[in-house]
């Protein structure tokens, strides 16, 4: 059966490993070294004949596993920001003994249309199960990957993401009885919302990287080809200067939004420690600054301010932001976690509300080495859109808190991850051998996706990964042979240049 359509994110470090499309692929030796300042190369050697190498080629590490067949080449590339200074230091990618792909599970039935109200249609002319009169949700279009050819599309190159607001939010949509809008559910960030059991990187190396593939659960003649990253842990974690930017507008009251906000602060302000700093910084109708920069162990002092918060008047989140910029610049630490924690429904309707107004100002303090994390709350005025994108050009990660478990999950369990950025600029290049695969598509990262040219382009913007966190890219393979259930793209021959012929090399396995 074909994948439900309701099933849908480095300049300079760089990898290259390859895949199997025949088995679990092998562990191979790779190799690092010095790019620039702060910049690290790492190189995993090519096991076999094939494609034509993109890395450099090097006798096989003792231990390793026999080389295998292998079909494409994975190169990552990115900015480390933490353990700069390390030894260059040779590194394997290691395989999971078995294959940790969960089985499809069974498809619950469909959740009947809301009662009530006049339908309304989405963008793609399909009923909008969500539209009440007084519904404004905004969720930016997902148009779904679609199959490519290597033989005209070789390259997948997209960025990273460890956002996880799109799970979260699905599943309110679900709790409430309501069918959740195609464009809100974004596959990666369903994907990448759960852990995975992925090696600890090797002592001074930013993350290690595990590679295997196998059955496609929704198609047996396909495979499924897994890329996964797990980032290192900080220890111990860097001093963090905070500023908490809540939204107190009118938007904002109601038991799923301020008070939850103010409980999900409070588990943070438990977790800070003495040389940590905090600001809160709040906006309605306009910004103001209601707790000055405060030690962490003082702890009572920073609970009383959240707990004196109150909702009320218009949403002035330009003017909210451009101050808690300014308060994270002046208390700016050197060398450790310099963050704007943003909570808001995304309802700015004062002052500097656009979305060029706001990305513009955000990339120039992320550029100053202050990074911003949104933290989403609310239902029914909630703008998804612009969440994301504003986390996006922030250097920061996008989580939706709906209950006060989910509040756990981001700022007690997935704490170091949520606020220490190891490596940014994270992106992947995924190189396809026509040979091995007759077509592949990316599941997810559709609003990630970057150009081929990209890829080398330091200038250019792309996904950070956290202290601890987990990056996983699923890649759904049609091989050679098997008769496709979907229309391939087509591309006339050229007619003045002939395609180049994919190289053969054999390579000893002795």
């Amino acid at each position: 059966m074909n994948m439900p359509n309701s099933l849908r994110r480095m300049g300079a470090i760089a990898l290259a490993t390859s895949l199997s499309l025949v088995g679990i692929a092998p562990t191979a030796f790779a190799e690092v070294r010095e790019k620039d300042d702060r910049c690290l190369q790492i190189e995993n050697i090519e096991p076999t004949g094939g494609i034509r190498p993109k890395v450099l080629s090097r006798p096989q590490a003792p231990g390793a596993l026999p080389p295998q067949q292998f079909s494409t080449t994975t190169t990552l590339r990115g900015e480390v920001i933490v353990g700069e200074g390390a030894a260059p230091r040779s590194i394997g990618t290691r395989q999971p003994a078995q294959p940790i792909v969960p089985a499809p599970q069974a498809v619950p039935a469909p959740v009947p249309l809301l009662q009530g109200g006049n339908i309304s249609l989405d963008s793609r002319g399909e009923i909008d199960r969500t539209k009440r009169p007084d519904n404004t949700e905004n969720f930016n279009v997902i148009d779904e990957n679609p199959f490519l050819r290597p033989t005209t599309s070789p390259l997948s190159t997209f960025s990273i993401d460890v956002d996880t607001a799109s799970y979260s939010k699905m599943r309110q949509f679900i709790n409430s009885g309501t069918v959740p809008p195609k464009d809100a559910v974004r596959l990666e960030e369903l994907v990448n919302y759960f852990p995975y059991r992925y090696p600890q990187p090797d002592r001074n190396q930013p993350f290690s990287v595990t590679t295997d593939v196998t059955q496609t659960p929704w198609n047996p003649q396909h495979k499924l080809v897994r890329i996964g990253l797990k980032g290192k842990q900080i220890e111990p974690a860097p001093p963090s200067n905070l500023v908490f930017l809540i939204d107190v507008s009118g938007s904002m009251s109601g038991p799923g939004r301020l008070p939850l906000v103010q409980r999900s602060l409070c588990l943070l302000t438990q977790q800070l420690k003495p040389q940590d700093r905090v600001t809160l910084v709040v906006y309605a109708g306009s910004a103001g600054v209601v707790l000055p920069p405060t030690a962490g162990d003082q702890k009572a002092k920073i609970l009383e301010a959240i707990a004196n918060l109150r909702a009320g008047g218009s949403t002035a989140g330009g003017e909210g932001i451009a101050l808690a910029y300014k308060k994270a610049e002046e208390s700016f630490i050197k060398g450790g976690n310099n963050r704007v924690i943003l909570a808001t429904d995304g309802d700015f309707n004062v002052g500097a509300s656009s979305d060029a107004e706001l990305v513009r100002m955000i990339e120039q303090k992320r550029d100053r080495g202050v990074f911003l994390t949104v933290l989403g709350f609310g239902m029914g005025n909630y703008k998804d859109g612009k969440m994301e994108q504003l986390a996006d050009k922030g250097n920061g990660n996008y989580a939706y808190i709906d209950t006060f478990s989910e509040a756990k999950k981001v700022l007690l369990n997935d704490l170091r991850g949520t606020l220490f950025t190891i490596a940014k600029d994270v992106k992947i290049q995924v190189e396809m051998n026509p040979a091995k695969v007759q077509a592949y598509r990316l599941i997810g990262y559709e609003n990630r996706a970057l150009k081929d040219q990209d890829f080398n382009d330091d200038r250019k913007d792309a996904g950070e990964i956290g202290a601890g966190h987990t990056v996983t890219a699923l890649y759904e393979i049609i091989p050679p042979g098997v008769t496709p259930e979907v229309k391939l793209p087509d591309i006339d021959g050229l007619k003045y240049q002939k395609p180049q012929q994919p190289q053969h090399q054999a390579i000893s396995t002795n």
